[in-house]
């Protein structure tokens, strides 16, 4: 391979392979091997074994010794500390954007709104977890906190699988969809109350479906 393109194979590689891990390509668990990678990617076994290593001090991948590498399993104690960080932080943004929210990031949030409906419709869960972080996001960006976002996501490898599996194994999204619906209503009527109550039952519902995820999901789950 051409050293030059070498970074660029390795991040590619990288950001492959996270992404089919997080959206549950590659489920927990899931055997992985050097050499089927390279061929997949078309690149050499360094910048697979790079990327292994990279994610595997995210948490994402797991080296047993004598067997092999491997899909981390989900970890509910790393789950639940992605959540515990995450109510902290979101409840205090919401409140910050009851107090003063841009018009046009207020309309980005209505779009997303309308994109979820019809993501519902289609029972798309991938789409409507890909709009469910952009909504959390956009709230971040109202409020000038996209740094704050940032370091959540460095956090949420665990939690976000667990998500998605939540969409993916049940397409009963109205609750979901109802929440994110009253959060723009309170950040439009600046009612920070509600927005933090909302926010807060919104955000405790990983710690509900977790028990059910683990009973229908137990080979996925540490």
């Amino acid at each position: 391979m051409d050293s030059n393109r070498a970074p660029s194979a390795r991040s590619e590689v990288y950001a492959k392979l996270r992404e089919q891990i997080l959206n549950l390509e590659l489920p927990p668990g899931t055997a992985l091997s050097e050499k089927e990678s390279s061929l997949a990617f078309g690149v050499s076994r360094t910048p697979v074994r790079e990327s292994f290593v990279r994610l595997g001090q995210e948490g994402l991948v797991q080296v047993l010794p004598q067997r092999g590498t491997f899909v981390s399993l989900i970890d509910p104690e790393l789950v639940e500390e992605a959540r515990f960080m995450r109510e902290q932080l979101e409840r205090a943004v919401i409140r910050l954007a009851c107090a003063s929210f841009p018009a046009d990031t207020m309309k980005q949030l209505e779009t997303n709104l309308r994109l979820q409906r019809e993501s519902m419709a289609e029972s798309n869960d991938k789409r409507m977890f890909e709009l469910d972080e952009a909504f959390h996001r956009t709230i971040f960006e109202g409020c000038s906190k996209r740094n704050t976002w940032a370091v959540i996501q460095q956090m949420n490898a665990h939690l976000n699988r667990s998500r998605l599996l939540r969409l993916v194994s049940d397409h009963e999204w109205n609750h979901l969809y109802s929440q994110h619906e009253q959060m723009v209503s309170a950040i439009r009527d600046g009612d920070a109350g509600l927005a933090d109550r909302v926010m807060q039952e919104h955000l405790s519902l990983s710690i509900r479906d977790q028990a059910v995820l683990r009973e229908r999901f137990p080979h996925y789950f540490k």
